[in-house]
């Protein structure tokens, strides 16, 4: 362990947790060996509950720090003036929780009123772990000045602005509303029915407003701008604060409640309030306001759902006319409370994330490490240059790469809701110029429904309109196969061959398809419309398989049934290839169930054969095979079965034999592990066309369109 930050807080309410676990993230996107310690444990809720950071760090990071001290412990070592051991304890809790890391991040306890100790026991850990301190500070219901002499008297517990481990502060939920105007329901004023956040001061200034940043020893490292949407707890965190029964399920688990509207006045005056993310609350026989709410559900728009309150049913005709929308997922609860005791309830709830809200935490971690400055920190513990491609720093590289890349990418499934989500995103963060193919009202209303808001800048093109601009050119592609103009007009009804085409003219500069379409149906176009690349003899896939250590490469695990040792080879070289241009170093692993020279039969034949080809033709790639998959994964393995192998224990491309094979292992790492794998990306073409798995998340087709972006740039290049 090189290098300690010990990360405090200036107060109660300043998401410290949120903040720590955002810093991991952020250095690990650089390449940053980095750990986590909690060294005691801090809870607020029910003595069961798992500590939140521990838990949540290794939920999201797969990181795995010690079990922490419990605070009724640390305390009753103070009163008995056992600091000393104590602290022996944390720095033993920190040293094993680091292993091998360059980097770690320890996080403080939150300051209680009229509990001093808490102070005492941040400063001993800090000083007993020799570590940098950063406060996390967060405006709340404090003024400008409040804030600076708040970061100001924090800091002298450690010694003070100018003290040399004293190095700065990251102001968290900046613009936020202050929490004395915060209303979060609906009440009969339509325009009280949300909060309008404060006057959002622009990060960067911060370091020119608070006086506490011009000590030139102390940065603003970071200012987390304020966001509604990382505050929204789901459905079933709300069901669970109030003590409700829940009616039907739905989707409690997903769903996220964005506003709460307590329906009082009549319905017509409240419709405008049925919205996505929307949480309804009313008496349980208001039958107009639950009807309204089901018509609503039954027209794509995802309620987080309706709480009945009074203890009141409403009767049974009323729920079985309501049944369809039920089964839509939409979540009903039931509460002995009264609307106005419901409605204090909710007001009151936590929105700190719970333990189990991984996706949320996701999410968080997300906002927080863009606007970290992480690097600043990584050469401050010397340790930049140091590099390995994690995860993070794996999807971080895409999207850097991707937006330097200034791609127009054409999605044919356009009016598909997951398909629009990720459209907007690669829009609004710069990934990709997205052309959303299908009918632009249809498009639009999808959005609406799904609470999906269309950058102006998306490009959306009626297919009926830019059909007939394509059908003499795919004649012309395709006469040799007797095509017809009829025949291609046909055909071109089909989006994912209008997409196809309008890459082979160049109009887009990449596809990606597959969320609805099977993989016959995305490839097929390319291979007839596209074709393969001169020194290509065939088309093969890859995925990048994130694993928790680092990102590696599976090929080919969708295209090809049962390749020879020739197009082996290929498989081979154009994964090392395509590992080497997204920044993966190939060490390439030729996989059977054989170990070099130890085994016999047809198919190790095939292997070992592939394996000679592909040096012959790449002797600048390393290469080696036929490895067993654990010994071209484990180093102790490989230093058993094949010692001499500058591949086996370390390799980074696995190549495996067959489909069978590579799509069994793919989907048995995938889903046991519970890693993310993004792919597949097709290799071979002439211009980039890569499918999507129809059980594709957003995430995945973000990513699949930023690797698509960043072929197309480096097919031009070449």
């Amino acid at each position: 362990m090189k290098y300690t930050y010990f990360i405090s807080a200036t107060g109660a309410g300043t998401g410290l947790t949120s903040v720590c676990l955002g810093l991991v993230r952020a250095l690990d996107q650089l390449g940053v060996r980095v750990a986590f310690s909690k060294p005691i444990a801090q809870q607020f809720g029910n003595d069961n509950e798992p500590e939140r950071s521990t838990h949540l760090v290794n939920a999201t990071l797969g990181l795995n720090p010690a079990e922490p001290i419990k605070l009724a412990h640390a305390q009753q070592q103070l009163a008995l003036g056992h600091t000393d051991p104590l602290m022996e304890d944390v720095i033993q809790i920190a040293q094993s929780s680091a292993e091998e890391a360059d980097v770690l991040i320890v996080e403080g306890l939150v300051p209680v009123a009229d509990e001093s100790y808490i102070a005492e026991l941040n400063r001993n850990m800090a000083k007993a772990l020799d570590a940098d301190v950063i406060l996390v500070a967060a405006k709340n219901a404090d003024s400008t000045a409040q804030l600076n002499e708040r970061i100001k008297m924090t800091a002298s517990l450690f010694g003070g602005v100018n003290h040399r481990r004293v190095i700065g502060c990251i102001l968290n939920k900046v613009g936020a509303p202050d929490p004395s105007e915060q209303q979060v329901i609906a009440e009969e004023d339509p325009s009280m029915a949300s909060a309008e956040p404060a006057e959002v001061v622009p990060a960067e200034d911060y370091a020119n407003i608070l006086p506490v940043f011009q000590n030139d020893g102390f940065k603003c490292l970071g200012a987390v701008e304020w966001n509604p949407l990382l505050v929204a707890p789901r459905t079933l965190d709300v069901a669970n604060h109030l003590g409700a029964t829940v009616f039907n399920e739905g989707q409690i688990a997903e769903r996220r409640v964005q506003s709460i509207t307590v329906c009082a006045r009549t319905m017509p005056n409240m419709l405008h309030t049925l919205k996505a993310g929307a949480l309804v609350v009313t008496p349980g026989d208001r039958n107009d306001v639950l009807l309204a709410a089901s018509m609503a559900a039954l027209n794509g728009v995802p309620l987080a759902g309706i709480i009945l309150t009074g203890d009141i049913m409403p009767p049974t005709h009323v729920m079985n006319l309501c049944h369809a929308a039920f089964t839509s997922g939409l979540p009903v609860m039931t509460s002995k409370l009264n609307t106005f005791r419901s409605a204090q309830r909710l007001n009151s709830m936590n929105t700190e994330v719970p333990a189990n809200d991984v996706n949320r935490m996701e999410s968080v971690m997300d906002a927080v490490a863009a606007s970290i400055n992480a690097k600043w920190l990584a050469e401050r513990a010397e340790v930049i240059e140091e590099r390995r491609l994690s995860p993070p720093a794996f999807r971080h590289l895409l999207v850097q790469q991707a937006r330097a890349a200034a791609k127009r990418i054409i999605l044919p499934e356009g009016t598909e809701p997951r398909t629009i989500r990720a459209a907007s995103i690669c829009q609004e963060k710069g990934i990709a110029q997205c052309v959303l193919l299908g009918d632009p009202e249809e498009i639009r209303r999808v959005a609406l429904t799904q609470d999906i808001v269309l950058p102006d800048s998306i490009e959306l093109v009626d297919p009926e309109v830019a059909r007939a601009k394509y059908i003499a050119p795919m004649v012309e592609l395709r006469k040799h196969k007797g095509l017809t103009a009829p025949m291609a007009e046909a055909q071109l009804e089909d989006c994912n061959v209008l997409g196809t085409m309008m890459l082979a003219l160049d109009d887009v500069d990449g596809l990606v398809s597959g969320a609805v379409n099977t993989t016959a149906n995305t490839v097929r176009p390319a291979l007839q419309l596209i074709k393969t690349r001169p020194d290509a003899s065939l088309v093969s896939s890859v995925f990048f398989m994130l694993l928790p250590d680092q990102a590696v490469v599976y090929g080919d695990c969708a295209i090809n049934p049962d390749p020879n040792a020739e197009q082996l080879a290929d498989i081979a070289i154009q994964s090392g290839d395509s590992a080497k241009a997204f920044g993966i170093e190939p060490r390439i692993a030729m996989i059977s169930y054989s170990t070099g020279q130890s085994g016999t039969g047809s198919d190790v034949e095939k292997v070992r054969e592939a394996t000679r080809i592909a040096k012959e033709r790449r002797p600048d790639l390393l290469i080696d095979g036929p490895l067993q998959y654990d010994a071209a994964s484990t180093p102790s393995v490989a230093a058993s079965k094949a010692p001499d192998s500058q591949v086996a224990g370390r390799a980074t491309v696995f190549v495996f034999p067959d489909l069978n094979t590579g799509n069994t292992t793919y989907k048995a790492v995938q889903r046991s592990a519970n890693v993310v794998s993004i792919g597949p990306m097709l290799q071979g073409l002439r211009k980039p066309v890569n499918d999507l798995s129809r059980g594709a998340l957003v995430e995945d087709i973000v990513y699949t369109i930023a690797l698509t972006a960043i072929q197309a740039a480096q097919m031009k290049n070449a």
